[in-house]
């Protein structure tokens, strides 16, 4: 074996290479597939369910272009709107297969052709092979993987893949000055919002270092000015209604890419061209304004203030919030020693091969999630894998034998899978719901009708639309100030606030033509926001008038609420008119851990209960219960309550839900709350609510105002 025979592959080698890829990134993905698909618990129409709930999103576009669902919900997206909903339409209806079985297998298909444009790469420096390993790390590794599982059904499938292709193109067209390359990145610069458009401010940054680098190293070519044209003319956004936008995007930059080929223009033509697009580019994208709002939206935290204090979302959000160096290193590489070989890697890259300059944006984004949160770091995986792989390439190329050389290569890349495929085999996350949770929503779903509207926290608001066909009024995509009306509702301490607000709230939605309802309700005037504490306070008046009944409202309340009841009442828990907490809201669920001889039960947060004498001991200090109720599933299903009173003047409750093995320690205000009335306690008021669908899972109240 020589050197020129391992480097100039042929293509058929090269395209056996991609399918080896393309199956090992498969079959990786294959692994919770064989974990989790022989229980029955995660199955629905007998297949396995997705693991994100912002995948009941797009499902339910797909729905609406498959089956027409959705038609009232004016947070439903249709095929030309999202890429990820046109294919996944497309797939169902060209194929045998379901849509079920579409959003669940769709992630590990389409995030695997990211190894495609990686071996492209390699190859345009004839060293295909060091594409490949590169491929089988940077197709796996642990943040890629993560968001591009199966069942992860959401436009991070498109996320680093598409932007692979984009940088292909690009730098192939600084290699070979092929307009056609260039042509091509054009396409996929059209085409990339379509599949992603969260990565749009990437693909800018990218162009812009593409503009700066064709100058300047290529300042005489003219060559260079024609390619720029086409690439800022794909980047300038048309404003054209959908799909129509795409099609004579992609059509306009053919024309000027016909014209530019058959027709003789000088080299100062072609340079006022360039600057003139480029002007346009930066007035018309406002790239510094996308940038700087992503920047800003994922490093903003504390309340949001318009007039009124509303309490941030991007501080309770684990992907928007600082993340240490190891676990930037973990995602991006696998290891912290691995993503300092990537980053050694990068600088040496770009040394020997100063297109890779292009990737830069990449890696930047990647770096950015030390600030900005975990999320970003699945653009930098595809070229820090390049990176870390070029390293180990460079080393080998001091080892005489070229067999030495891939033995080293295998070994080091090896290394670097190690800890990601042990990730992979760790990483059991469960589905969005169980079938349980499933099955009462679609009771919901033969209850209600279509223009209907369910209330419950955002996080489950894509899953009710998918199985229930109703509307929300805030979801994983729509969490803004109007949060606060779902949690003042959960924190409630009347039902007939609860009531109104929830009619109000809703008949405002509608009449605004959905607009922001706080923003509707608590009115500017001349001499700024009417205070929204005599609002409400009015909505506690069973004789407040209310709008005219136009639909069935719904209240959703679940168990799987328990765990984040305490980030839930934040946002309602203001005083809008300072931004202050009202009170001290305290909501423990906790686990029994073991009973001490004096009697104490100990529970697994730290904290213990004297069963006898009715204490809490909250470290050094003690505290007084009042109540300590035991709530238990009979065998029918019907709720029973064991309440027992220790001292009226108690200012913790403590209830024990049995059938669940959970205990729950709370102040003595937040007993009262609906939340832990209508789910734990399953108390209602039968003249304001009706309990439409009971289980263990979840309570569903039809509000009757």
């Amino acid at each position: 074996m020589n050197k020129n025979s391992l480097e100039n592959l042929a293509t058929t080698q090269v395209v056996g290479l991609m399918l080896l890829a393309y199956a090992f990134s498969f079959m990786m993905r294959m692994i919770w597939v064989w974990q989790f698909g022989g229980d029955d618990t995660f199955m629905w129409n007998n297949e396995l369910m997705i693991n994100t709930n912002d995948g009941y999103f797009f499902a339910s576009g797909a729905q609406q272009e498959l089956f027409g669902l959705h038609d009232p919900n004016p947070r439903v997206f249709g095929m030309w709107d999202y890429g990820v909903i046109f294919f996944t339409t497309l797939f169902v209806k060209i194929t045998p297969f379901s849509l079920e079985t579409v959003i669940l297998y769709m992630p590990s298909v389409i995030s695997s052709l990211v190894v495609i444009p990686i071996i492209l790469i390699s190859r345009l420096y004839n060293k295909t092979l060091w594409g490949f390993f590169a491929a089988l790390l940077g197709s796996i590794t642990w943040s890629y993987y993560n968001r591009t599982m199966t069942g992860y059904y959401d436009t991070d499938m498109f996320s680093a893949m598409a932007p692979m292709f984009i940088l292909f193109f690009l730098m192939k067209s600084t290699i070979d000055f092929n307009l056609r390359s260039a042509f091509y990145a054009s396409i996929a610069i059209i085409i990339y919002p379509f599949l992603y458009d969260q990565g749009q401010a990437i693909v800018f940054a990218m162009s812009i270092i593409y503009v700066a680098y064709m100058i300047w190293y290529h300042y005489n070519e003219k060559i260079t000015y024609q390619a720029l044209i086409i690439v800022l003319l794909a980047l300038i956004p048309l404003g054209i209604a959908k799909p129509y936008d795409y099609i004579v995007h992609l059509l306009l930059v053919f024309i000027v890419y016909i014209i530019l080929l058959k027709s003789q223009f000088k080299m100062r033509e072609l340079m006022v061209g360039v600057g003139i697009l480029f002007f346009v580019f930066l007035i018309y994208s406002n790239v510094f304004g996308l940038l700087s709002y992503h920047i800003l939206s994922y490093t903003n935290t504390g309340t949001a203030t318009n007039g009124l204090h509303f309490f941030s979302v991007n501080q309770t959000v684990r992907e928007a919030g600082q993340i240490p160096f190891s676990t930037f290193a973990n995602r991006t590489s696998g290891s912290v020693t691995g993503v300092i070989l990537a980053l050694i890697g990068y600088v040496v890259l770009v040394a020997k091969h100063r297109a890779f300059i292009l990737a830069l944006p990449l890696i930047g984004i990647g770096i950015f999630a030390l600030w900005g949160g975990l999320r970003f770091t699945v653009y930098a995986v595809p070229v820090a894998a390049m990176s870390a792989v070029y390293l180990f390439w460079v080393v080998g190329d001091y080892l005489e034998d070229i067999r030495l050389k891939l033995v080293f290569v295998t070994v080091m890349t090896g290394a670097m899978l190690y800890p990601n495929i042990t990730h992979i085999m760790a990483y059991m996350t469960p589905t969005v719901l169980k079938s349980q949770e499933v099955e009462d929503l679609v009771k919901l779903d033969k209850i209600a009708d279509a223009k209907d509207y369910t209330l419950t926290w955002w996080d489950y608001g894509y899953p009710i639309w998918y199985y229930s066909d109703t509307s929300t009024l805030i979801d994983g995509g729509k969490h803004n100030n109007d949060n606060f009306i779902i949690s003042k509702i959960m924190l409630s301490e009347s039902p007939i606030f609860t009531a109104n607000f929830s009619r109000l709230a809703v008949e405002t939605y509608e009449e605004s033509n959905h607009s922001i309802v706080t923003s509707t309700l608590f009115k500017k005037s001349k001499d700024g926001y009417e205070d929204p504490n005599i609002l409400l306070t009015e909505l506690d008046d069973e004789a407040y008038v209310l709008p005219e009944k136009t639909r069935d409202i719904y209240l959703y309340l679940s168990y799987r609420m328990l765990g984040i009841f305490p980030t839930i009442s934040l946002f309602g828990n203001l005083d809008l008119t300072t931004g202050k907490k009202e009170r001290d809201v305290v909501f423990y669920p906790t686990e029994a851990i073991s009973k001490s001889p004096e009697g104490y039960l100990e529970f697994a947060n730290g904290l213990s209960f004297d069963i006898a004498t009715g204490v809490l001991k909250m470290g050094e200090s003690e505290r007084i219960v009042k109540n300590f109720i035991i709530t238990q599933y009979d065998e029918q299903g019907k709720l029973e309550i064991y309440p027992k009173v220790y001292n009226y003047n108690g200012q913790y409750s403590i209830v024990f839900m049995k059938s669940y093995n959970k205990f729950v320690v709370m102040d003595s205000r937040t007993i009262n709350s609906t939340f832990v009335q209508m789910f734990m306690l399953g108390k209602y008021d039968s003249d304001l609510f009706e309990l439409v669908v009971s289980s263990p899972y979840s309570k569903i109240y039809k509000i009757k105002k």
